[in-house]
């Protein structure tokens, strides 16, 4: 299974932000003060980075079904065009 990523610039910044929020907070949980923001810092990334993976997922499903729904009722080189190009 192929995934397509049309704005793959947008990825890579989204993802780039992503590991400097955790790069903060292991700073934050290394230096022993505001463990709960860290914590809190991690689940939120996560958590965003979970949502969007599952919505694209969900996006390239539906979009798969309609291009089969629009064409499975579509065949090339059927017998009715063959014996009409015979005529």
């Amino acid at each position: 299974m192929s995934m397509e990523f049309p704005d793959l610039r947008t990825w890579v910044v989204f993802y780039l932000i992503s590991f400097v929020v955790l790069l903060v907070a292991a700073f934050l949980s290394s230096q022993g003060v505001m463990l709960w923001v860290s914590l809190f810092l991690v689940i939120l990334i996560v958590g965003v980075n979970f949502y969007t993976v599952f919505n694209q997922i969900k996006t390239h499903a539906a979009r798969r079904d309609l291009q089969r729904s629009l064409t499975e009722d579509l065949e090339r080189g059927t017998k009715e065009d063959e014996s009409e190009k015979k005529s």
